[in-house]
């Protein structure tokens, strides 16, 4: 029987239906095809340009090749599941076009391995690009809050227990530091992306007398790969790609948590705009958070598209195997989640309702003052375990009584020790106790609004 491969005479058999449905890639292929006809259409030129191609073949070429990029993005391409994956799929149909013999001539000096690793580094820079914009969005929403409440008081919390008096812009800037980081490292990943592996071959590269430079050029890359080995066999691009988003969807994840906790009756910090929240099916009363919660929950679908490909990679020998196949739906999925989570918590941010005198009243409970009690005897010359000690007797004994700490007078605060001063009630009380935390990276205002200006005026470069 004929050969029905579309690659050639090695065969004597058409392939098994079952293994042409399980062996296609074309539901995952369809992300990276665009990027698949702009590479081809920067390989057409290189050829010709080092004359192992017509100037005449190659203008056949690039023309097809832009019609099927209409045909893509129009959604009117003819895939066809037989042809198995974006790159058969791409050149039959450009044969169809342009006849099978020119079109043929496109693969000199090219293999599928080297050509999907420049496809897929094309998709990761585009993409990559737009979750970068996306972040800065993210960034720039949570800095407007931050510069509405850098009055608003609020506890500082850990163990979920009331801790320390903060500024709620401090504590929202605090997220823009994760997500700044987050932006660094998609810029950072975008400096190993944007390296051109297309000359690597199948895993020797050729004999043809390519120009490598020429077509990274021509795609603003900033360089080619150095061993072909590596480059068909490495998805380090997949992989550092995939780690940057499992971490930002972790700060995602926390920030979405507290927006969950906050919204609820039970702390009543915020409120989080009608569009961004649904109801329940049968309690009318209900407000739910449900995209925070969305975004909470899809942070684990991303840690596991990173850990499928983790234990893909794990085994394989040099160099391409086809269990690299399994690398685009992980990455895919990753990226797709990724962008379209800091997307939308971009546009929630902004239209998050912070109840200041909710959270200034939770100051009152829980002795987030402490602390500055033990620093208060401190300056009087009291060790601080000393401090510790006599500052715990004090607030055991506001429980019992059911008091707070503004509520004791100086001569009882002396009588847990003579050290304390006259003016030791200034010290509970939490606008003053912010204020003292005046060095770089604490809540005093001085301190806030220049983390603010300094926020703003590195997006302002970005």
């Amino acid at each position: 029987m004929p050969s029905k491969k579309p690659w050639g005479g090695r065969f004597s058999e058409s392939t098994d239906k079952a293994v042409e449905a399980f062996t296609s890639s074309i539901d995952t292929d369809a992300h990276i095809a665009e990027d698949d006809v702009q590479g081809s259409i920067a390989h057409a030129l290189m050829l010709a340009e080092v004359g192992l191609i017509s100037q005449e073949d190659a203008d056949a070429i690039v023309a097809g090749l832009e019609e099927i990029a209409v045909e893509l993005s129009e959604g009117t391409f003819p895939w066809d599941p037989a042809l198995e994956d974006v790159h058969m799929n791409v050149e039959h149909r450009l044969g169809s076009k342009i006849g099978a013999e020119i079109a043929g001539r496109l693969h000199t000096a090219r293999s599928r391995n080297d050509q999907v690793a420049l496809d897929s580094r094309l998709y990761l820079r585009r993409r990559l690009s737009g979750i970068r914009e996306g972040i800065i969005q993210l960034e720039r929403a949570l800095i407007a809050q931050a510069e509405k409440h850098v009055d608003t008081l609020l506890p500082g919390y850990t163990h979920l227990q009331r801790a320390q008096p903060v500024r709620l812009a401090h504590h929202l800037l605090a997220y823009r530091e994760m997500f700044a980081r987050d932006r660094e490292r998609v810029e950072d990943c975008l400096k190993r992306v944007t390296v051109s592996p297309l000359g690597a071959g199948a895993l020797a590269a050729t004999t043809h007398p390519i120009d490598r430079t020429f077509v990274s050029r021509h795609l603003g890359f900033d360089g080619v790969t150095a061993n072909s080995l590596d480059t068909v066999a490495d998805r380090d691009t997949f992989l550092e790609s995939m780690s940057a988003a499992s971490i930002s969807m972790v700060h995602l994840s926390r920030i979405c948590e507290e927006l969950v906790m906050w919204s609820s009756y039970e702390f009543g910090f915020c409120e989080i705009g009608d569009a961004f929240t649904t109801g329940s099916s049968m309690m009318p009363q209900k407000k739910n958070p449900d995209v925070a919660e969305l975004v909470r929950g899809k942070c684990g679908r991303v840690i596991g598209d990173l850990v499928t490909l983790l234990v893909t990679m794990k085994g394989l020998p040099l160099a391409y195997n086809r269990d690299m196949q399994e690398d685009k739906p992980a990455l895919v999925d990753c990226i797709d989640t990724w962008d379209s989570s800091v997307h939308v918590m971009a546009k929630m941010i902004p239209v998050i309702d912070f109840k200041a005198q909710r959270m200034r009243a939770a100051l009152d409970d829980g002795f987030v003052t402490a602390t500055e009690l033990a620093d208060h005897l401190v300056q009087q010359g009291v060790p601080f375990r000393e401090c510790h000690h006599v500052v715990g007797r004090i607030v055991a004994s506001c429980i019992e009584n059911k008091r707070r700490l503004d509520q004791l007078s100086v001569d009882e605060y002396k009588s847990f020790h003579p050290s304390f001063a006259d003016d030791v009630l200034n010290w509970v009380d939490p606008e003053v106790a912010v204020e003292r935390r005046n060095i770089p990276g604490g809540p005093a205002k001085p301190q806030v609004l220049a983390a603010i200006a300094q926020a703003k005026l590195v997006l302002d470069d970005a």
